[in-house]
């Protein structure tokens, strides 16, 4: 019998997984682990960037989630696992989003101080969700200017900076400290996967595997 070509490295469906830091590389692991891929070293103590895993056709790169989308467009990574609030915020189309993990849920809003009475015809907003943002009130007829805050949005309020905010909320008790209401919810959000377009057609096998077993064991396996 005639031993079988050799696959060139695309199609051999070694699969690289990009995941975002924080919140969702906290409740993405164990759902992970609980599809076989278990990383080699501790990500949440090791100052590695890139990880192997229990599958040896599977490895991880861990970097901040607005970069996920990026090396999975630009084909760095097959895959990536991010929320849905990059992914509206990117200005990219080189990925496709075929599953929602239900991870790292929580919702994208308008807030203001409690009791409010505004009465300027253009709102200042601060927010890092610009363009979000200025869509969602270009809908409304609503005039705008974005203030670009990368942390501590519920300051601007406070101290004069902005008129309201957008920002992701969970609980809402930052919020309820510093005085302020949600007062118009944008969106719900959570961990979603995202693919590689060229991957999805040259390891589609590989990926379609994955996404299969992501699908069966989310449910269980959430932090």
């Amino acid at each position: 019998m005639d031993a079988a070509p050799l696959q060139p490295e695309a199609t051999r469906g070694n699969l690289t997984i990009a995941l975002a830091k924080g919140r969702i590389l906290k409740e993405a692991l164990p759902l992970l682990r609980t599809a076989g891929i278990a990383p080699q070293d501790d990500p949440g103590r090791s100052r590695k960037l890139i990880f192997g895993t229990a599958r040896p056709d599977v490895r991880i790169l861990v970097m901040r989630a607005t970069d996920v989308p990026t090396y999975v467009e630009y084909g760095a990574a097959d895959l990536g696992i991010v929320g849905k609030d990059t992914l509206l915020e990117y200005d990219g189309d080189g990925f496709y989003e075929p599953l929602d993990l239900g991870i790292a849920r929580c919702h994208l809003m308008v807030a203001a101080p409690a009791g409010q009475q505004l009465t300027a015809a253009r709102l200042r907003i601060a927010t890092k969700y610009a363009g979000i943002t200025r869509r969602h009130f270009a809908v409304q007829g609503v005039q705008t200017e974005i203030i670009k805050l990368y942390g501590s949005m519920e300051l601007a309020p406070l101290v004069g900076l902005a008129d309201r905010i957008v920002d992701l909320v969970d609980t809402g008790n930052t919020l309820k400290a510093n005085g302020l209401v949600e007062i118009e919810r944008i969106c719900e959000i959570s961990a979603r996967v995202i693919v590689n377009k060229a991957a999805w057609k040259t390891k589609h096998q590989a990926v379609t595997a994955l996404l299969a077993e992501l699908d069966r064991h989310k449910g269980s396996g959430r932090a």
